[in-house]
């Protein structure tokens, strides 16, 4: 069977696991008894490990079964969650990640056997098979049971232990059905394990099993006859309904069952014959039913609590980011040719106006503009993929650098374009260990200045208008201006007489050139000899920007700023002599007239004074070098727009309106200038340059 037709799928469903492994296993480093946590993690590694044997890859599927197995034993509660499991569990998701990658890179998993961790993991189980040996002797040995004949309820001879027990007593608490069942499978079955996992399958849409004889592992193993028997417990449904789905898989003779109660099983060796049901494979519709004397339930509407529903299947399809590309460029195009039409039916010498003509056009605008949006819902995904392996990091740098810190993450459900998701990971991730290696002291010192022990690291992200703005720092030491201002004197990278005339923020800017690093020695934590040039050219390159607040003593704080999407923007087209440029609507605040003779000047440099801020003038003539003599006009149009908290005049001669503009790349061999962001394609054929503000600024 050639399986290589599902790699895609299997990549993309164990990062899933994986995640969800990892955050279950940092709840139960907080929660060690959390029993939905721990049925969610054995489910997940369940299902790593049967994806891993269907493709193939056997090293990956030992590993995961032996994870399972412990994730077993814990259910049972014959092991208890430790901080040494913690890090062994940690240590086999890094393993996994490890398999995953060599299939990304070669559709393999390698030869790494990490037999290492295999023996940790089986001497956990040895450890707890060595404790409860004696437990375990009392369970009915299942392997030995001779095939039960069609129609006999072996859930009834089910003996539970006391956690199986307390499970049953809290489902009837929470005023929900208990229901045993039988299956039988036909003789001439041959896949004992996948039938049964198939009925298991079908019946958890109504419920979940808390109890399986003979267990979970043996059946899926194949250590039983052709018998099986599962304890289920439901909201509200039937058991006709229960068994129908139970008996539509193949190779199923019958299915019996029946409900039960905590006063069947508690204290009680062999239960009498309760209401009992049976379906059998030849005659679904005829359904027997017996109503002997059963025990009522003891819940009264007053003791009945609010299960958790069942998550609905989310109804999704995976796409390939390229073909959403694709899609993204025929919208593009069509944007284009719009602008073209309505450029034309704008023109008084057009051909074409009448009302009719100019009805569909709008009409065609409203269509455009609503195909635009659909597509970018489809490619705006939340971040919460990219930051939720942040809790798993900063826990492990607590341990690495022996300090107690704590991640507090706000604001993971905020969207942004998948290209961008995807790209700011490593800005971010940078960021944080910048904060746990240089931003958060020591333990002891944060003690001897009245600071918590426990440092804290934030990460918050929200959207402000076009833009999503992400908060990255922490309540450490924050950043000596001081330092910072003698080690670039030191390196030469500025004079004494240059550092005198420096505010503190330029004095922080200067952490974002290349090479330049405050730490007293490289690590594999922060740095590595590479500043935070890196973090701000990769965010530059998505289109935003990066901003630094500090105190002293209290903290520090990036602000990263990136664009909602980088296809197609609203934008005000802007003459500057006869050439035409476009401004991103996001990042204008307002439009100004402003009189000639209300210029100042601060150091030489031209500013206006308005509304009580002074704002730099930026002539674009001269910065874009179309500077042709002409004089200037009276009153100037100024563009204010603004970059975080800064603000700035662009002067322009004309402002032509607003548009939706499609940002194209201006490739490889003019990307050098850093004020043009992008070039787009008028209605008219002609094309723009889009100005970047934020370079401008």
């Amino acid at each position: 069977m050639d399986v290589s037709q599902y790699l895609e799928i299997f990549i993309d469903e164990t990062n899933e696991h994986l995640q969800t492994l990892s955050d279950c296993i940092m709840v139960l480093e907080k929660e060690p008894d959390n029993k939905d946590t721990i049925n969610e993690v054995f489910r997940a590694a369940h299902s790593l490990k049967g994806m891993a044997g269907t493709m193939g890859f056997k090293r990956m599927q030992h590993l995961t079964h032996d994870m399972e197995n412990v994730f077993q034993e814990v259910r049972s509660d014959k092991i208890k969650v430790n901080s040494a499991m913690i890090d062994l569990l940690f240590k086999c998701l890094d393993a996994i990640d490890g398999y995953l990658n060599n299939v990304k890179a070669s559709s393999d998993e390698g030869t790494e056997d990490n037999e290492h961790i295999i023996k940790e993991l089986n001497d956990f189980i040895a450890a707890a098979n060595g404790t409860v040996q004696t437990e375990e002797k009392t369970e009915t040995p299942v392997e030995e049971k001779k095939e039960s004949p069609s129609g006999d309820a072996d859930y009834l001879k089910i003996e539970l232990n006391d956690s199986e027990k307390d499970s049953v007593k809290a489902a009837e608490e929470a005023g929900q059905k208990v229901y045993g069942i039988t299956v039988h499978i036909q003789k001439d079955c041959l896949l004992k394990a996948a039938r049964a996992f198939l009925v298991f399958k079908a019946v958890e849409e109504f419920g979940n099993i808390i109890v399986y004889r003979p267990s979970s592992q043996d059946i899926e193993d194949e250590k039983f006859d052709l018998t099986f028997s599962f304890y289920l417990v439901t909201e509200e449904a039937d058991f006709e309904k229960i068994s129908h789905a139970a008996s539509t898989v193949s190779e199923i003779e019958s299915v019996v069952g029946g409900l039960v109660s905590y006063a069947d099983i508690a204290g009680v060796e062999k239960k009498e014959e309760p209401e009992s049901v049976s379906v059998k494979k030849e005659d679904k519709t005829n359904i027997t039913q017996t109503t002997p004397a059963a025990p009522a339930q003891a819940a009264t509407p007053a003791a009945k609590k609010q299960a958790a529903a069942k998550p609905v299947t989310g109804r999704t399809v995976r796409v390939d980011i390229e073909k959403l590309d694709a899609l993204m460029n025929r919208v593009s195009e069509l944007i284009i040719a719009k602008n073209s039409l309505v450029s034309i039916s704008s023109s008084e010498a057009g051909a074409f106006q009448n009302q009719t003509f100019n009805e569909q056009i709008e009409y065609l605008e409203r269509i455009t503009t609503n195909l635009h949006e659909s597509v970018m819902k489809v490619r705006i995904v939340p971040i919460e993929s990219t930051v939720n392996k942040f809790p798993r990091m900063i826990r492990d740098l607590a341990r690495k650098l022996n300090k107690k810190m704590e991640l507090y993450m706000t604001g993971e459900e905020t969207e942004l374009d998948r290209t961008v998701v995807d790209q700011i990971g490593d800005p971010l991730q940078h960021l944080l260990r910048n904060s746990a290696d240089h931003g958060l002291e020591s333990n002891e010192v944060r003690i001897q200045r009245g600071k918590p022990e426990v440092g804290s690291i934030f990460l918050n992200a929200y959207q402000e208008g076009n833009n999503v703005i992400i908060k990255v720092g922490d309540d450490g030491n924050g950043i000596d201006v001081e330092a910072v201002k003698n080690k670039a004197i030191e390196r030469g990278t500025i004079t004494p007489e240059q550092a005198e005339s420096l505010t503190q923020k330029e004095i922080i800017n200067l952490l974002f050139l290349p090479s330049f690093s405050m730490a007293k020695q490289i690590s594999d934590i922060s740095g590595r000899g590479v500043g935070l040039d890196v973090v701000k050219s990769n965010i530059e390159q998505l289109g935003g920007d990066v901003e630094v607040q500090t105190v002293l003593g209290e903290g520090t704080t990036f602000t990263v700023r990136l664009p909602l999407t980088l296809a197609i923007i609203q934008a005000l087209m802007v003459e500057i002599r006869d050439e035409k440029y476009a401004i991103a609507l996001g990042s204008i605040s307002n439009i100004e007239s402003i009189p000639v003779n209300e210029i100042k000047y601060v150091e030489a440099k031209e500013v206006i004074h308005l509304r009580g801020n002074v704002i730099p003038i930026i002539r674009l003539d001269k910065i874009l070098d179309i500077n042709d003599g002409q004089e200037d006009p009276e009153n100037l149009t100024v563009v204010i727009v603004k970059k975080g908290d800064s603000l700035a005049g662009l002067v322009v001669d004309n402002l032509m309106g607003q548009q939706e503009i499609v940002i194209k790349s201006l490739g490889k061999y003019i990307d050098n200038n850093k004020i043009i962001s992008g070039a787009t394609i008028l209605g008219d054929g002609e094309v723009a340059l889009i100005l970047d503000v934020n370079t401008l600024i």
